[in-house]
């Protein structure tokens, strides 16, 4: 209905825009800033229901010693933290970052009615940096969920909308762009962040990142700092795709756990391309044939020009797929047939 609303007013506008030039009429100015803005403002009045203020507490020891006797102590600290949160489904599971929930005690989720529900975890997935929470009672409540969009379908350019709750500013609705897909920075195992440069700062985390119709296109994840003095905003944000995190959420609701499919390299660029810089001890890829020194050149039907191309290639299938790469070795292309196994912990050796 949203985008019928839009569409049907910018439809109209340009239809009495043409309309009034051709035929010669003097007519006022359509007011594009106030057209634009009543339609985001009714955006956000739709989607602000399904975001929540997420509350958490922790009790954590430090130790004291005593100078005259030498007897040490445990004394107990109180540490509370505030992240932003979405509502997923009717029965009241919500998604959120993982680093706002770990190691919390007791958790929180504050409605924009201001009703506050006890929360439990369900589960965590700290390769994507995600977690789904899940209200203890719900009193009956139809909660309301966000509607879900497509992040493939998402333009580099397209007007986003976050909101959240940064330094403790509950319902904060910031505005910007898509900057770029695909952005991967070192932060976690499995990256495809969307960048974009609507203004997203501390506490932003695990709330939505929704397109012009209110369709959650990514979760808020991550922002860049310029440096040591700068502690805010940069223009530069980190989204995790819509698609990864419904897939996470999906699975953890149904068998409350999330299994990512590996194939166990090390990957680097060179002017060849993508090439295999080391292989995991009894990984897929080893099993499978795979060397150092391998130029990846297709992945599962899909031609690889980037690190992050066999990155997607292998996180839209489960482990136990069989999935076919062919390799530039020695000048000669080499078919491999790896069998994908589930990610294993991140300290595992080589």
């Amino acid at each position: 209905m949203r985008f019928l609303r839009h569409a049907w007013i910018f439809s109209l506008l340009v239809v009495f825009t043409t309309g009034a030039q051709a035929l010669n009429v003097a007519s006022e100015p359509a007011n594009l800033a106030r057209i634009l803005g009543d339609a985001i403002a009714d955006t956000v009045e739709e989607v602000m229901p399904s975001v929540v203020v997420i509350r958490t507490e922790a009790i954590r020891y430090h130790i004291h010693q005593d100078i005259l006797f030498g007897r040490r102590y445990r004394i107990p600290e109180r540490r509370v933290g505030q992240g932003s949160g979405v509502i997923i489904s009717p029965e009241g599971h919500m998604l959120t970052s993982y680093h706002v929930v770990h190691q919390a005690e007791n958790i929180e989720a504050i409605l924009e009615d201001g009703t506050v529900y006890e929360i439990e975890l369900l589960g965590g997935d700290p390769h994507t940096d995600l977690a789904v929470l899940k209200t203890v009672e719900r009193e009956d409540r139809q909660f309301r969920p966000i509607e879900f969009g497509d992040s493939d379908a998402v333009r580099v350019g397209e007007i986003v909308i976050a909101i959240g709750s940064p330094y403790h500013l509950d319902g904060t609705v910031t505005m910007g762009i898509v900057s770029q897909k695909g952005r991967a920075i070192g932060l976690l195992p499995f990256e495809d962040f969307i960048q974009t440069q609507a203004p997203i700062n501390p506490g932003n985390s695990g709330g939505p990142l929704v397109d012009v119709e209110g369709r959650m296109v990514g979760i808020n994840a991550a922002i860049h700092r310029g440096g040591a003095l700068q502690a805010g905003n940069t223009g530069i944000g980190f989204a995790v795709p819509s698609r990864l995190a419904m897939r996470v959420a999906d699975s953890i609701i149904t068998t409350g756990t999330i299994q990512h499919p590996w194939i166990g390299i090390l990957m680097g660029v060179s002017a060849e391309g993508v090439t295999v810089e080391d292989v995991y001890r009894d990984s897929p890829a080893s099993l499978a044939g795979m060397q150092p020194g391998d130029v990846i050149r297709e992945v599962d039907g899909r031609t690889i020009r980037e690190a992050i191309d066999v990155r997607r290639a292998i996180f839209a299938r489960a482990p136990g797929d069989r999935v076919p790469v062919i390799v530039e070795r020695d000048g000669e292309p080499v078919m491999i047939d790896a069998v994908l196994a589930a990610m294993p912990d991140l300290d595992m050796g080589r």
